[in-house]
């Protein structure tokens, strides 16, 4: 039945970037990269540490609490590679919006269906994400740099949880946060 979205919360409307917002995220993402691993393992660690329950969907390290332990997982250090490896594809590609769109569409589709991870995740994550950049590199994260990140971070929300409309996502349960 289509008859049942009213439960659903309205989808956001897209902002899309400035070319200045475009140069700003590129410029800082540089430098971010430089150090991808270590700083996509400090992002999944603070994540599953204020977020234990996002560690269900991870068989290898859900029964970690310990962030050093954490922080010695091969697997939460592959999987902190693969989250730096899609932003730094879409930061790479974000003059190319079809290109963006797929990327994200893939990463929504196979959370969605493969492993049935709810969307509101991918919302708490941009929240770490945003944290994580501004401590580490404060000294260029501004408030304009900020805002241009956090336009980002909505894009990046808007697309996946279009991936997961387009597949039919029915809220599994309310296990999140």
């Amino acid at each position: 039945m289509m008859d049942d979205k009213r439960d659903e919360e309205p989808r956001e409307r897209l902002e899309p970037l400035s070319d200045a917002e475009l140069a700003i995220v590129q410029d800082t993402w540089g430098r971010v990269y430089e150090n991808c691993e270590d700083v996509g393992v400090t992002i999944l660690i603070r994540f599953f540490v204020n977020f234990p329950s996002a560690k269900q969907y991870f068989s290898q390290f859900q029964d970690m609490d310990d962030p050093e332990e954490m922080e010695k997982s091969s697997q939460l250090r592959q999987h902190a590679r693969r989250v730096m490896n899609a932003i730094n594809t879409v930061v790479e590609n974000l003059n190319d919006p079809d290109k963006v769109s797929s990327v994200l569409n893939i990463v929504g589709k196979a959370h969605a269906l493969k492993h049935k991870v709810e969307p509101v995740y991918f919302k708490i994550l941009s929240g770490v994400i945003l944290e994580v950049l501004a401590e580490d590199f404060g000294e260029c994260f501004t408030a304009e740099v900020a805002r241009a990140w956090t336009k980002l971070m909505g894009a990046l929300y808007w697309h996946v949880t279009g991936a997961y409309a387009e597949v039919g996502w029915v809220k599994v349960s309310s296990s999140a946060v």
